[in-house]
């Protein structure tokens, strides 16, 4: 019955992984054990990496996270890194904070930063960084530049989208799935496409008015 017990609790580890958001619902029986995974393994990451975590986060055991000294990574209260992410500081997540399995996120110099209650769908990619394109020079050889990204409280970013160095999304928008941020959201848009354009205002109508299939 134990060896069923152990089998059953790896599995729900791996369900945990790639549903996050379950781990903040789990009943008493399943806590205890949970609660105690994720201090041991959120103590054994921050004794390896700058990282460094609120009351009641949780990191999936294959997210991998590097974070040398000056390059922090902070999760605020509440937040959650998913499965198979890739995270590279500096990023400083506020509270309640989602990124979801398979996202990308490189904070490069000027670093990352996410704002309380905003969830990041599964396959993002956010980059702080660019290279030069000069066409006498190889693109081996370009040199870096570094701005940021910063994104706002209560922000929605869909499935599979990329955000460019630079960029900055207002609080309480929406960017819609596969879509290609290369300039500023202002609060409250809903944006898609590639490259991203304003499709619509929150306070406006539904968002299902905007983003469904034409």
């Amino acid at each position: 019955m134990s060896d069923q017990s152990d089998l059953y609790r790896e599995q729900h580890k791996q369900r945990l992984n790639y549903m996050p958001w379950l781990y903040f619902t789990l009943k008493a029986k399943h806590l205890a054990w949970a609660n105690q995974w994720q201090k041991e393994l959120q103590s054994s990451l921050a004794q390896l990496e700058s990282v460094h975590f609120s009351e009641n986060c949780f990191i999936a055991s294959n997210a991998n996270i590097f974070a040398e000294p000056k390059r922090d990574i902070y999760l605020g209260e509440g937040s959650f890194i998913g499965a198979n992410c890739y995270l590279h500081g500096p990023i400083h997540m506020g509270r309640n904070v989602s990124i979801n399995q398979q996202c990308f996120l490189e904070g490069s110099k000027a670093g990352i930063y996410i704002g309380d209650n905003t969830r990041i769908a599964a396959g993002c990619s956010l980059y702080a960084f660019n290279h030069g394109i000069e066409p006498d020079t190889l693109i081996s050889n370009q040199p870096i530049s570094s701005k940021g990204i910063n994104i706002g409280s209560d922000v929605w970013i869909g499935a599979n989208c990329g955000l460019v160095d630079g960029v900055t999304i207002g609080d309480h928008a929406v960017i819609g799935m596969n879509s290609t941020v290369t300039k500023s959201v202002a609060p409250f848009a809903i944006m898609a496409g590639a490259p991203a354009r304003k499709v619509g205002d929150r306070r406006d109508k539904p968002i299902t008015t905007y983003l469904k299939a034409e």
